[in-house]
């Protein structure tokens, strides 16, 4: 790409989520941001963004240019600052993650940056309280479920992962379950067997349902426990039936332990989001969120 101040305006309207929020971080105007965003679609010969009520929308050629360039573009820009490479690695660095992402993504990715002198701070919490938490400065970079709400404008947000979300259940509740009739009526296929739920407002299941079968579901509550790993034991356990994410289900449908109970010809998926504050980040907290964005080009869809 000849022009890198086009990459640099996309990179800002993608963090930022809008081309407002991205004209004020680069100090021109907005027609002049969409200017640049217009020449650099025409280069790569394809939509990157779209409106909607939530602001501007990545599309799938958006995504995938992020992760290519964002790293590199990053780099770049640490490499032409005075700050010296011991410097990034020294210092603390408070994140926020929900408990089941950090453990089997976040730790594996960013202990190694301890060997180096970087303090690691976890808060470990839904995405509502971190994204305060992260508003009033006592976080500096948050792996968060939603997006922030518009109403935080100090908040810079890239969308970095896709989860994606399987309904699990043990080999004797999928044995319990006629295939025939869920195909033609899942949820009355599924009424019989409980629910293992995160919450009691059934946040994730409730999700799946609608998506998915266009209904709430009627089945009892069996168990509540605020940890999807405990979710995951519960339903080995044959306590009931729920919906996880992969990539804590995996090792389980793998060994057999849990069968996939309905299967989608498009999975569902929830967008993970990387939050910071607005503005020219402190270089430990750059080097950790370069780290991460690499890291997950490894991964996939969650």
């Amino acid at each position: 790409m000849k022009d890198l101040d086009l990459v640099a305006t996309f990179l800002e309207i993608y963090r930022r989520g809008s081309l407002t929020g991205a004209a004020k971080a680069l100090g021109l105007s907005q027609p002049a941001v969409s200017g640049q965003l217009v020449r650099l679609e025409e280069q790569v010969g394809g939509v990157l963004f779209t409106r909607s009520r939530r602001g501007t929308q990545p599309t799938p050629l958006a995504h995938e240019l992020a992760r290519r360039v964002g790293p590199h573009l990053d780099g770049l820009r640490h490499a032409l600052t005075d700050d010296d490479a011991d410097s990034a690695l020294r210092g603390t660095v408070r994140l926020g993650a929900a408990a089941e992402f950090a453990t089997a993504r976040l730790l594996p990715a960013l202990t190694s940056l301890t060997h180096h002198g970087l303090e690691l701070v976890f808060t470990l919490d839904q995405a509502e309280p971190l994204l305060a938490l992260l508003a009033e400065d006592r976080l500096d970079l948050v792996v968060s479920s939603i997006r922030p709400p518009l109403s935080m404008r100090r908040l810079a947000a890239m969308p970095y992962v896709d989860e994606e979300f399987v309904l699990v259940g043990s080999p004797t509740a999928a044995r319990s379950i006629d295939t025939g009739h869920l195909g033609e009526d899942p949820v009355s296929a599924l009424a019989h067997l409980p629910l293992v739920a995160y919450a009691e407002e059934l946040p994730i299941i409730r999700r799946y349902w609608r998506s998915e079968f266009g209904r709430r579901p009627p089945n009892q509550v069996a168990v509540i426990v605020p940890d999807l790993r405990a979710v995951l034991t519960a339903v080995v356990a044959d306590a009931g039936i729920s919906v996880l994410p992969r990539y804590l289900a995996e090792p389980a449908l793998h060994s057999g332990a849990l069968e996939q109970l309905h299967r989608s010809p498009v999975p569902p998926l929830n967008t993970l989001y990387l939050v910071t504050r607005s503005g020219p980040l402190a270089p430990p907290v750059h080097h950790l969120r370069t780290r991460l964005i690499d890291r997950a080009t490894t991964w996939g869809a969650l």
